[in-house]
């Protein structure tokens, strides 16, 4: 299985098609969230439900899948999740109430939990050292493809055949991706003779061993900080552009304004992740999250609305590269699966809270700027966590 090699160019493009996927279901749910409003007379607690059942389905994937990651090897679950992620999207274009909708995005949100942090992983472990950060950070990049994607089927698909075609759009390429990860090798650090001899529960137990127990400590708080205010601020996108006094269409224009910054944002972090750092890019690019999301809370005009929503897509995304680049350095080949699922699958948490804080405040009249200064703290929290407590781990050999 770790015969067979393969170019880091095609591993980053098989790789980033499923992210690139996964990116444009996840995209298209702040727009099927706002069409399903109109279709079907959603409050806003419900609304917040559909984007947190996501990622109640993510946090329990990312937990399994990346525990089973280290057991049976990087590509074998790599495909699995894919699979999973393609059928439940595909089957939720024919869901006929908000309950069964419910239980299909619970899969999707597996498969999607499950795939992220195992391809970077994946991608980390076959990547030499001196590009590693790089290649992992735009790996990250075809997020925002896929959400310009999701933007354009959103923009020019929902309101003229609905959010069902939309969904069925988003399934079926996802079929090609399956069909190319097949060619993939394994991991060169996947051991199936080294994952045999280790129990599940000695691999978690290992992650808050006394020699990791710091590096844990940085990736839950950040993981947790960083998706707590994506989810409850981008999910939201859209219909806090409606609240503000746009309609559908336009909301839809300016976010995808708004996630066009996405591209940028990845490529100026992958090249300073390489000449100056982990910690420098994640410290930076938080702190400008922290601050547009400030400003777009309290915008008020137009330009000021779309300028810091562009900031906030610019940074945000970067931060998100170095993440995925950070953790799977943090740990040995033998946890490394669990440790970066397990991460992440701390961050889904925040992703269940994020979405149902904003419904819950907004349903009980708070302004959109007092619930975007919360996510704003959070950010602060996490760059505390990094700058003074987290490793950088540039250019380091992984084990």
């Amino acid at each position: 299985m770790g015969e067979k090699t393969i170019s880091r160019n095609k591993v980053l493009g098989i790789a980033g098609l499923g992210w690139m996927f996964d990116a444009m279901d996840v995209g298209m749910l702040s727009f099927i969230i706002a069409a399903l409003k109109v279709d079907w007379g959603l409050t806003p607690q419900q609304m917040g439900w559909i984007g947190s059942i996501n990622s109640i389905g993510m946090a329990v994937g990312a937990f399994v899948f990346g525990i089973w990651a280290d057991r049976i090897g990087r590509k074998n679950i790599f495909i699995i999740t894919l699979v999973l992620f393609s059928l439940a999207s595909g089957l939720s274009a024919f869901a006929t109430t908000l309950s069964i909708f419910l239980i299909l995005r619970i899969f999707v949100g597996m498969g999607l939990g499950g795939e992220l942090p195992v391809a970077s992983t994946l991608v980390s472990e076959i990547v030499p050292a001196k590009d590693r950060g790089r290649i992992v950070v735009l790996l990250e990049s075809f997020w925002a493809v896929g959400w310009l994607i999701a933007a354009l089927i959103s923009y020019f698909v929902i309101p003229a055949f609905g959010w069902r075609i939309a969904l069925l759009l988003s399934a079926l390429p996802a079929l090609y991706a399956i069909y190319l990860r097949l060619n993939l090798p394994d991991s060169p650090a996947f051991s199936p003779k080294k994952s045999e001899k280790r129990t599940v529960l000695q691999n978690i137990k290992d992650v808050w061993s006394k020699e990791h127990a710091r590096s844990t400590f940085v990736l839950w708080t950040v993981w947790f900080t960083v998706v707590f205010s994506y989810y409850g601020m981008f999910l939201w996108l859209p219909s806090v552009m409606v609240m503000k006094g746009f309609n559908l269409i336009q909301s839809f224009e300016y976010v995808v304004i708004m996630t066009l910054a996405q591209l940028p944002g990845y490529f100026t972090a992958a090249w300073f992740i390489e000449r100056i750092g982990r910690k420098f890019v994640l410290v930076t690019y938080l702190l400008g999250t922290a601050a547009s999301a400030f400003v777009f809370g309290t915008a008020e005009s137009t330009a000021l609305l779309i300028g810091s929503g562009i900031l906030l897509s610019f940074f945000n995304l970067g931060a998100w590269g170095a993440l995925y680049a950070y953790s799977p350095e943090q740990y040995p080949a033998v946890i490394r699966g669990t440790g970066t699922g397990m991460a992440a699958s701390v961050g889904r948490i925040g992703g269940i809270l994020g979405p149902l804080l904003v419904g819950s405040l907004v349903s009980a009249g708070y302004s959109i700027g007092f619930i975007f200064s919360i996510f704003c703290g959070s950010i602060i929290i996490g760059v505390l966590a990094v700058a003074f407590v987290g490793h950088e781990t540039r250019q380091i050999e992984l084990a």
